[in-house]
């Protein structure tokens, strides 16, 4: 399934790429301001970067710079309701792969989406490795210290975003974002109670407590 990061600072809109892009069968993952947005893109978590312009505290000009600036190749479709043709060719000429203007419609959206999917050569790596932990994409079997454990399809996608930054702090809405892919009540303790799972089957002190901050991988 592709992962597709949406950088829109507006909730509604947000919202309705969201839902329709997963009703076409891909993952997604909402990014409100651009200092995130560049965060989650430059993780290579992510197949495809929806991104708005007008983003708050980092513009969207400005995070396709820095994520080309730092040689990522993540295909770019920015959707922005600034439509004039400087700003189109700033977007084009910055790195961008193609250019939408708001108001849009969602069926030619999709529609670009899945042209730029289309065009990406396949991922080779296919096992995540820290340490003694191993994960591996295609099979889906998680291996401690050589031994397999039985994950459930939350947990293993709980260890995977885990090892894919290993030794970083993850706060509990960064968890909930890129493992549920919605936003939970702020009283859900859902991450936590994952994370104690996760720990009962790999390894109590493998998941650290960061506290007020959220969870780290030590390894």
């Amino acid at each position: 399934m592709a992962a597709i990061l949406i950088a829109e600072d507006e909730p509604r809109i947000a919202a309705f790429v969201q839902k329709g892009l997963r009703a076409a069968g891909l993952s997604t993952t909402i990014a409100r301001t651009g200092p995130e947005a560049l965060d989650y893109a430059c993780s290579g978590e992510f197949d495809l970067m929806v991104l708005d312009i007008g983003l708050p505290q980092l513009d969207g000009f400005a995070v396709l710079e820095a994520l080309r600036g730092q040689g990522s190749t993540l295909p770019v479709i920015i959707l922005t309701a600034r439509d004039s043709v400087t700003d189109t060719v700033a977007g084009l000429e910055g790195g961008a792969d193609d250019y939408m203007a708001k108001p849009f419609r969602f069926e030619e959206l999709l529609a670009r989406v899945r042209i730029r999917l289309r065009d990406q050569p396949q991922a080779q790596a296919v096992v995540v490795t820290q340490g003694d932990l191993s994960l591996d994409l295609r099979t889906r079997i998680v291996s401690v210290s050589g031994k397999p454990v039985e994950l459930s399809a939350r947990e293993f996608t709980l260890l995977e975003t885990f090892l894919r930054h290993p030794n970083q702090v993850l706060s509990r809405e960064q968890l909930l974002s890129r493992v549920w892919g919605y936003d939970f009540d702020p009283g859900s303790n859902v991450v936590d109670v994952y994370v104690r799972y996760l720990r009962n089957k790999i390894g109590s002190d493998r998941i650290v407590t960061v506290r007020g901050a959220g969870y780290r991988l030590s390894v």
